[in-house]
């Protein structure tokens, strides 16, 4: 057996894996096919002979691809629910659990993507990642651009709102960057009582790992303690979009030092996210990043 047919072989091993994670990623079966055949394109033109663990390099390349195929979805929305929808796949954790891959086998399906649907794309790429297949966050974290304290943050939000125990975030752009817009605007202006109400009573300030490094605190909690964090400050932030969500990039001299995720729900902020890694900061448009 030649090396081409070897690599196809041990890649037909691994499609069925493959395609669930790209369905569960992407909600539609013929983006999923797309997804795994680009990861093939790109095995097929890899050095794999470093690769011990082929299956965890194909799960990260598939996982990536799907993540770019959702931020370059733009103001069309997919129906990819209007396509057949296959049996669910019971890979990962439910492995020989047969009472947790009913608990699958119910879940994954039409109800469950329109919820995956409204997650931004690096909360439902650590979800799916995550909570389907078992992938450790330390794996997850190098694929969003985040650390892997925010990777685990992520699956978090984005299992309370599976499970329903947490709002929808808002879902309109335009809502969302008002909301951003005016939090910038009392932040420069330090007007602490605007900021107030637009922050939720019980609000989350968290920071990656670099943004602690120059400064910030890992984490602050409450309405007040944030407001008081932010008022007077972000002179230099603009609105950027990120991760499909309306965000903020704070860029003295037109260089990104900072960048912030905003969560909004019912037209207030509930978590804010203070991004410093430079592959997050390297994702940002050139023109938001100048204003």
């Amino acid at each position: 057996m030649d090396q081409g047919d070897w690599l196809a072989e041990r890649f037909e091993e691994h499609r069925p894996r493959l395609r669930a994670v790209a369905y569960r990623m992407l909600g539609s079966p013929g983006e999923a096919d797309d997804a795994v055949q680009e990861a093939w394109f790109r095995l097929s033109r890899s050095q794999t002979s470093p690769v011990e663990n082929l299956g965890g390099w194909l799960t990260t390349v598939v996982a990536r691809v799907c993540l770019d195929m959702l931020r370059s979805r733009e103001s069309r929305r997919e129906e990819p629910l209007d396509e057949f929808v296959p049996e669910p796949v019971l890979t990962g954790r439910y492995e020989g659990d047969p009472e947790g891959q009913a608990v699958l086998a119910d879940s994954v399906g039409p109800a469950l993507l329109v919820v995956l649907d409204t997650l931004a794309p690096a909360e439902r790429l650590a979800f799916v990642l995550h909570d389907m297949f078992a992938v450790p966050f330390d794996e997850i974290a190098p694929m969003v651009g985040r650390s892997t304290a925010a990777a685990r943050q992520l699956a978090s939000r984005a299992r309370r709102r599976v499970q329903g125990s947490a709002p929808a975030p808002e879902v309109d752009l335009h809502r969302q960057r008002r909301v951003v817009e005016a939090f910038l605007a009392a932040s420069r202006g330090g007007d602490f009582d605007a900021l107030l109400t637009m922050l939720d009573p019980d609000v989350m300030l968290r920071a990656d790992d670099a943004a602690v490094r120059v400064g910030a605190d890992s984490e602050v909690r409450g309405a007040r303690s944030v407001a008081r964090t932010f008022s007077g400050r972000s002179k230099y932030a603009q609105p950027v979009l990120l991760d499909g969500s309306a965000g903020a990039v704070w860029a003295p001299n037109g260089q990104p030092r900072i960048a912030f995720g905003f969560t909004i729900e019912d037209g207030r902020v509930v978590e804010i996210e203070l991004l410093a890694d430079p592959v997050v900061l390297a994702r940002l448009p050139p023109a938001a990043v100048a204003g």
